[in-house]
Parts: structure tokens; C-alpha cells; sequence
């Protein structure tokens, strides 16, 4: 039986982004540096597929640093811990490994700074994030606000409208926080914002390379965790360009089939915590029911590297 045609396009950059690559070697290197087990606060990025990998190879997940014995490493995740976790660390003389993204440090180190120099801070995220629990944990409490929408900025309650600062999380939809930043302009005239725009580079390309293939495909598969803010966003910024469906899976075994019944064309992304080898593994199954034709649009080309901690350079 002759397969139907189906054309793929590929976004480009897609997957994994550097502060990513970072924090999945410093949990290899220290594995490789003090044997197992190293214990993880939090998801070290948001993919079950690295997790798991990296629980093979003798990491051990926890939520809290109370679940962590005093005699064995900790690393604290890509997304950020609040100033009060490596202070305990340092009280229980642990040795602990922190693989905060440097992008995401950059805003703790911006929100130190509007602090010192007086100011409150608004924060745009999502409530309960890690990062953005991260983030509002550099400062003490009620000194950074926080608002997910734009309707939260109508409700907010500043200390003083003249004194204010924003920051975001790195993982939003550039569209919906500019939207949201523009409406903190026109109600905070004062407001204090970013020298460089806190959306990390790997977010913003992913999500230009979704708008660009967006109109020129039926349907989209993100590769992705539902727990990844960036994926999630990528889904949400397909269906907004103008994709008739976008969907985000885990795996190929997640692909909603019917869903897919009838299209000529679809375009596949990843977010910046899943690995290449998921897309290629989506490919595969399109593949076992298509005939495809694939083209890849690259919208940026990426070739930032962040180092990993000094500690982890040197010998044991």
C-alpha cells in the first residue's frame, strides 16, 4: 500500500539551548567527579527523558534540600533556587554545585540591583514556577510582585508608583509579555525596565522559527514536557501564527493520530530541555505512515556556550 505524501518542515533552532547543555553535563560531570549518588534539587531541566537518563546514571530527584543527606553533592536546577537554599547548603556544610541557567542569574543579579537601589519589583511568570520562585526568593518578602497577565496589572498594589522596576521570566511568550510590559508602562509611567530584554535568546528564537512555519503547515508537533514553560508557549504561539493545530508530546507514542488525519503538511519543533534524538524519534513514526518530504527552516543560527562551574574542572 503507497504511503500518502506528507511535507515536514523543521524549525530551526529547536531543542536544546545552551544553559540546558549545561546543566545536564554538571550533573554527568559531578556523577563522573564524587560517584553516585549526587542528589538534584528539583528536575535539573523539564524532560522526563533526561531525567530518567541521568537517574540511570545515578542521580537522585528530590523537591526539597531537607531530602538530601549532608554527606553526598547537590546541585541546584537550571531553573533557579531562592537565596535562602545555598545559604542551608553552606550551613550544613554541603557541597553543593548551583547549574542555575546564567541567563536566568542575569535577572536575580538585575532584581538585586533595582532592590539596592530602592526599588520594588513587578515580576511577570507564572505563580509556581521554579523560576520564578527562584527569582522572588533573591529578595525579602514583598519586595518583588507578581503578575501574570494583563489584568494583574490593574489589581496590583505598589509601595510607591515612582520607585518600580520590572523583571520576566526567560521562558514567556515574547507577544503576551510585550503586551503585558506595555500595560505596566501606561499604569507605572516611572517603571524601570531591563537593559536587555529578560526573554533568554534560546526562548525568542525558538518561538520566531514557530511563527515563520506556522503559516505554511496544518498542523504542529512540539516536542516537549507539559511541565516546560517554553515548550508549552511554542504550542501556544503556533496556534496564534495561524496553525490550524498544534500539539505538544512527550514522545512519538503521544502523537494524536486522528488528529492528524487528512494533512498535507506539518511542522515539528522542540523545546529548549528536549533532546534531538525525541525529534528524531518523531520523525520515525511519521515516517512508518508517510511518505516525507522534509525541509528545514532555520530562522537563526545559535552558537552560544556557557562553561561549567570551576569546581567541576578541576580534579577530585
Amino acid at each position: 500500500m503507497t504511503k500518502p505524501p506528507l511535507k515536514v518542515i523543521l524549525a530551526a533552532p529547536r531543542g536544546f539551548c545552551a544553559g540546558v547543555d549545561r546543566a545536564i553535563k554538571i550533573v554527568e560531570l559531578a556523577i563522573e567527579k564524587w560517584g553516585a549518588p549526587v542528589y538534584v534539587r528539583h528536575e535539573i531541566v523539564h524532560n522526563k527523558y533526561v531525567v530518567d537518563d541521568l537517574r540511570a546514571k545515578g542521580a537522585v530527584f528530590v523537591e526539597e534540600l531537607e531530602d538530601c543527606p549532608d554527606d553526598r553533592p547537590v546541585i541546584f536546577s537550571a531553573h533557579g533556587v531562592p537565596k535562602a537554599v545555598p545559604a542551608e547548603a553552606a550551613r550544613r556544610e554541603m557541597v553543593f554545585v548551583d547549574a542555575t541557567c546564567p541567563l536566568v542569574s542575569k535577572v536575580h543579579i538585575e532584581a538585586e540591583r533595582h532592590h539596592v537601589a530602592g526599588l520594588q519589583i513587578i515580576m511577570i511568570g507564572h505563580e509556581g514556577h521554579p523560576e520564578t520562585v527562584g527569582t522572588m526568593g533573591q529578595l525579602p518578602e514583598g519586595e518583588v510582585l507578581l503578575v501574570e497577565t494583563e489584568a494583574d496589572v490593574v489589581g496590583v498594589t505598589v509601595r510607591d508608583a515612582s520607585k518600580l522596576a520590572f523583571v520576566t521570566q526567560t521562558t514567556l511568550s515574547v507577544d503576551d509579555t510585550a503586551g503585558i510590559v506595555a500595560a505596566l508602562q501606561a499604569r507605572f509611567p516611572a517603571i524601570v525596565g531591563p537593559h536587555k530584554e529578560d526573554i533568554c535568546y534560546a526562548t525568542t528564537n525558538r518561538q520566531e522559527a514557530v511563527k515563520a512555519m506556522a503559516e505554511r503547515v496544518e498542523a504542529m508537533l512540539v516536542v516537549g514536557a507539559p511541565n516546560s514553560s517554553n515548550s508549552q508557549r511554542l504550542v501556544e504561539v503556533g496556534s496564534n501564527a495561524g496553525c490550524g493545530y498544534s500539539q505538544l508530546v512527550q514522545r512519538a507514542a503521544n502523537i494524536d493520530w486522528r488528529a492528524l488525519e487528512g494533512i498535507g503538511s506539518i511542522g515539528i519543533t522542540a523545546g529548549a530541555s528536549a533532546p534531538e534524538l525525541l525529534v528524531q524519534e518523531v520523525i520515525d513514526a511519521l515516517g512508518e505512515r508517510y511518505a516525507l518530504e522534509i525541509e528545514v527552516l532555520e530562522t537563526a543560527k545559535e552558537n552560544v556556550e556557557f562553561k561549567v562551574p570551576r569546581v567541576l574542572r578541576m580534579p577530585a
